[in-house]
């Protein structure tokens, strides 16, 4: 068995979704106790039929978010708590919460940079008193770009007097249906970023400065990416000024990246209309998600500049199957708080809750690699 839960099973809130499916999955590799839970039993059923099949032993637990004493309840048992029901905007809080009244460590799949902030910045005292890890945002969005900027700041040496990072993520895979409605949360606007040393409003441009990637990537036209570095890696490191982007190429390759900037314009305006009903019910007409072999064959690349006042390192990381990694590491850090191996309590950003090297060094399967250095 990979793990022992001496404190009891990890819980696995929002098991039927699909990256909560495989979660489900990678738990019964690793050989680990766990229980699946969410609001509705047949799907639950159904998932434990699958997952029986393929070697695991679930418990269930139908559940809906209303129900905090039987979510308190059930919490108190388990070992950790694995949140993946989202929009976490709409649906995260009752999960965080009854989490932390039971002192029970919690991570969770959210990209959604508001509910981040929530968490560091209403909840953090809390989870420190409760004596508890909370660590949010604890998939591909985030957790290999927090700790690529970490790894690349060691790069100055501790006595560097960082001014900037910039983060730039090149990742064309195809999204699920839960992250397409959490997309839909962030492109609202009201986003912040870290800029001058404390967070203010973001530029609602949709444009962004050329990133060069180097390599066959190379130099590549960026947009607007509200993401949940300008709230963790201030924690860790201590820049004047974060900033995020995403590859137009990532969403639009080609002729067809012209158009993102005015289409993302306007769709951020319709999501505060009543079309965003509308365009809820088109997302649910979508697949659900890609197929393992559709995640293996997209690769993605993550690229970081650091920059001090005297010099600027910088760091590439790439990697593969963003929604099998996403179910990796949310695991791999589920595992460590049942076997108390989180560097310290309270809300968490990665990098403060995991050496960089160490951690990212546990997901080779996933082509996983990453470079340091001076600038070119």
């Amino acid at each position: 068995m990979d793990t022992a839960t001496a404190q009891g099973p990890i819980t696995v809130y929002g098991a039927t979704g699909y990256t909560g499916r495989l979660i489900a999955a990678e738990l019964t590799r690793r050989e680990a106790q766990f229980v699946i839970a969410g609001r509705s039993q047949e799907k639950l059923d159904a998932l434990a039929d699958r997952l029986v099949a393929d070697g695991g032993h679930p418990e269930i637990a139908a559940i809906p978010t209303s129900d905090s004493r039987s979510l308190r309840d059930l919490f108190s048992r388990s070992g950790a708590v694995i949140a993946c029901a989202g929009p976490f905007t709409l649906h995260g809080e009752p999960v965080l919460t009854a989490a932390i009244e039971t002192g029970t460590p919690y991570v969770d799949t959210t990209g959604e940079q508001g509910f981040i902030r929530g968490a560091f910045e209403n909840w953090g005292v809390r989870a420190s008193a409760a004596g508890i890890p909370v660590i949010p945002a604890m998939g591909f969005d985030y957790v290999p770009g927090d700790l690529l900027a970490a790894l690349t700041a060691e790069a100055l040496g501790p006595e560097a007097d960082i001014d900037r990072v910039r983060l730039a993520y090149h990742a064309p895979f195809q999204p699920t249906r839960g992250t397409m409605r959490s997309a839909l949360e962030m492109i609202k606007g009201g986003d912040l970023e870290w800029r001058d040393g404390t967070l203010r409003p973001a530029s609602q441009s949709i444009s962004r400065p050329d990133f060069d990637f180097g390599g066959e990537l190379g130099t590549q036209a960026m947009m607007h990416y509200p993401a949940g570095e300008h709230i963790t890696v201030p924690r860790h490191l201590s820049p004047r000024t974060v900033e995020t982007s995403l590859t137009i190429a990532s969403f639009a390759p080609g002729r067809a990246g012209r158009a993102m900037p005015v289409a993302g314009r306007a769709l951020g305006l319709a999501m505060r209309t009543p079309m965003r009903k509308l365009v809820s019910k088109a997302i649910s007409a979508l697949p659900e998600g890609a197929d393992e072999q559709g995640r293996t064959e997209t690769r993605f690349t993550i690229g970081c500049e650091v920059t001090s006042r005297r010099e600027t390192a910088e760091g590439r990381l790439t990697g593969t199957d963003v929604y099998g990694l996403t179910a990796a590491m949310i695991v791999e850090a589920a595992i460590r708080a049942t076997r108390g191996e989180i560097r310290g309590e309270g809300v968490l950003a990665p990098a403060q809750a995991f050496d960089p090297a160490d951690f990212l060094g546990e997901f080779a399967r996933f082509e996983i690699d990453w470079t340091v250095g001076p600038a070119r």
